[in-house]
């Protein structure tokens, strides 16, 4: 009789684990985890249990996934969405999952990677977005991923990265960045600066193959040296307007470049015009012509010190010279007078 009602109350009062498991899903206790993994799903089942930490999703149909998309499984912390169709994924769709850790979008085709798509995401560990075809990714992020140990973007179609994103992952160990269209010019240059650092600091890598210019194809960015990089264009300055343009603004009324009249302040449009820079090279021209000149200064004083120091040295020994000869003459003088007064005597 007691085992008779024991069966009635587990037919009426499931276990905690297998409550809520999704029809084509398989729901394990002991783990928290739920796989729902080769089973044709073109959207995420709606009745996932609350407690699931692991979500298993790969090899599926999925297309697109709406803002919240996981709101019911909020400890969720690992998260796998790999070899699926998701092109595009909403701002907010992983909004409330703040204790996921680990993130696979592998094998998609997601074209570019929005930093509002993480700010949901603090404790995030692992992030691979490798297989797509994305070709930007943020320049920075709103917060930086303080935990973030992993993050893998290869075989995309990435032709630059900001350093600015990489060093907003203090806590990152292992890249790979291998198989994208890596452009190695002048705005690669940071990315190796810090690639350098990162390896030094022990970090792992896979390496930047270079895609393009034809000089740097199929080399290894770590191994061009920094002097190789040609600088990079100086920004193209504002063309002035056109005649007609002129002609039309001439009929609008223009304000005047005096004090307010209401508070006496200056209008800071009427800020005075700032020079054109001088070109590179003429600076460098100015700047050789002055060196010159001032060296050349520098010589003729030196010979004019030097043409004076030897007039007064001739001088004093020349005057040095004439004493002593005056002196041997005077004396010649004398004792040739005392032979002939001996002589008359």
């Amino acid at each position: 009789m007691r085992g008779e009602l024991l069966l009635l109350l587990s037919a009426i009062f499931p276990p905690q684990g297998v409550c809520g498991c999704p029809e084509k899903c398989i729901c394990h206790s002991s783990s928290n985890s739920v796989d729902c993994s080769h089973r044709g799903l073109a959207e995420i089942p709606p009745d996932l249990p609350p407690q699931t930490l692991t979500l298993l999703l790969q090899d599926n149909q999925l297309r697109q996934l709406p803002a919240h998309a996981f709101r019911s499984v909020p400890r969720l912390m690992t998260l796998n969405l790999s070899n699926n169709s998701l092109s595009h994924l909403a701002p907010e769709v992983f909004h409330g999952l703040r204790h996921l850790h680990v993130l696979n979008l592998t094998h998609n085709s997601l074209l570019s990677l929005e930093s509002r798509l993480f700010h949901s995401l603090p404790q995030l560990r692992e992030l691979d977005v490798s297989f797509n075809n994305i070709s930007h990714l943020p320049t920075s992020l709103a917060e930086p991923w303080e935990n973030l140990t992993l993050f893998a973007v290869q075989q995309n179609q990435l032709h630059y990265l900001s350093r600015r994103l990489l060093e907003s992952m203090p806590s990152l160990r292992l890249l790979f960045l291998k198989d994208n269209l890596w452009k190695c010019n002048c705005h690669l240059l940071g990315l190796k600066l810090w690639l350098e650092k990162f390896i030094y600091a022990g970090g792992v890598m896979d390496g930047v193959i270079c895609g393009s210019p034809d000089m740097w194809k199929g080399k290894d960015l770590l191994r061009i040296p920094h002097e190789l990089y040609q600088p990079c264009p100086l920004p193209v300055p504002h063309l002035e307007p056109s005649q007609g343009q002129q002609h039309g603004a001439a009929h609008r009324e223009v304000p005047k470049p005096h004090e307010n009249r209401i508070s006496g302040e200056r209008d800071p449009v009427a800020c005075e015009v700032k020079p054109k820079p001088r070109p590179t090279n003429l600076r460098h021209a100015v700047a050789t012509v002055v060196i010159t000149g001032v060296l050349c200064g520098i010589v003729c004083l030196m010979m004019l010190a030097a043409a004076i120091y030897g007039c007064t040295y001739a001088a004093i020994t020349a005057q040095g010279h004439r004493g002593p000869l005056a002196q041997t003459s005077d004396s010649g003088k004398m004792g040739g007078k005392e032979v002939f007064d001996h002589s008359l005597a």
